[in-house]
């Protein structure tokens, strides 16, 4: 792997690049630009640059109101509070109206890892997914964040952006050809396919090479968009290999394993296993959080032999 840069310092920098090539996008967000690292756009143009405060429910219909005037808005703010106490003006407005807001979810999954359960955002995609006319991406590296924000901001119509506050690995180059509703194949692999999103793509590579130690070939799947999500790269995958692993810092409920699990059903039924959180999880460091909640490379492997063997 190489090196690792927080996902949140690769968004801030994203954002302010956008801000200097387009003068209609506004970002708003709810006392945590330090924290999601908007304020780097905020120092740069004040005046496109709205902290609301502690009250996500004002900004998301705060920015209806600049969507609908032409403006393309950012909102920020930890995803588990985006989709919770923003939750009702994100449906009622933004995806009701297809209204071309991104909303950026920051410190997902298990990220804000020493603030505990109230702050781990696990159930967030399930609920951007579930709503019409939602995009909704996850971003495994710095490269494909910077990708994504500029992807995102020539979409018109309302996308969830779900980000990490950790460091992750660069996988990418800068000639990563970033597609909204495309996964990408890392690692081919004729044993069993392992899907993965956000920034534990990394440990689905290594799960991968531990595999390989025992003569089992995975092929490793970026899934970046999970909606629309790439159903013919999943299909050609589970054809070809006979078993899926997907792989998420997320509940297993609702999330990516939802999503793929509802395309082979109809499609092409596969044995499958799902990683990802099961329940609420504690304080702590966030690598010893990932191996105790079994999002660790090791647990991943061990899946993708059970997968094989429903074959």
């Amino acid at each position: 792997m190489g090196i690792e840069i927080a996902i949140r310092d690769a968004y801030g920098e994203a954002l302010l690049n956008l801000g200097r090539k387009n003068d209609k996008v506004v970002v708003l967000e709810s006392d945590v630009g330090n924290s999601s690292k908007s304020i780097l756009f905020g120092r740069e143009f004040p005046n496109r640059y709205f902290n609301v405060g502690i009250s996500e429910f004002n900004m998301v219909t705060t920015s209806a109101g600049f969507a609908s005037e032409g403006f393309i808005p950012f909102v920020n703010t930890f995803a588990v509070f985006m989709t919770t106490r923003g939750g009702d003006p994100i449906q009622s407005l933004i995806a009701y109206d297809r209204l071309n807001v991104k909303i950026a979810g920051t410190y997902a999954g298990l990220s804000d890892s020493y603030d505990g359960a109230s702050h781990h955002a696990i159930s967030d995609i399930a609920f951007a997914r579930s709503l019409p006319n939602m995009t909704v991406v996850s971003v495994s590296d710095a490269v494909e964040t910077a990708k994504a924000v500029e992807a995102i901001t020539e979409y018109d119509g309302p996308v969830y952006l779900r980000l990490s506050r950790a460091p992750a690995p660069v996988i990418f180059d800068n000639d990563y050809d970033f597609k909204l509703g495309k996964g990408v194949v890392l690692r081919d692999g004729r044993d069993v396919t392992i899907i993965a999103t956000g920034t534990i793509l990394h440990n689905a590579l290594e799960a991968a090479e531990i595999l390989q130690k025992d003569a089992i070939q995975a092929r490793v799947v970026n899934m970046p968009t999970i909606k629309p999500i790439d159903k013919e790269l999943i299909i050609k995958a589970a054809r070809e290999t006979g078993a899926v692993v997907t792989v998420e810092e997320h509940s297993i409920y609702g999330g990516l394993g939802s999503a793929v699990a509802e395309v082979l059903s109809e499609n092409h039924p596969t044995p499958m296993e799902f990683v990802g959180v099961k329940g609420f999880a504690e304080s702590g460091d966030y690598s010893q959080l990932l191996e105790k909640y079994g999002l660790g490379p090791k647990t991943i492997a061990e899946k993708a032999k059970l997968a094989i063997m429903k074959k």
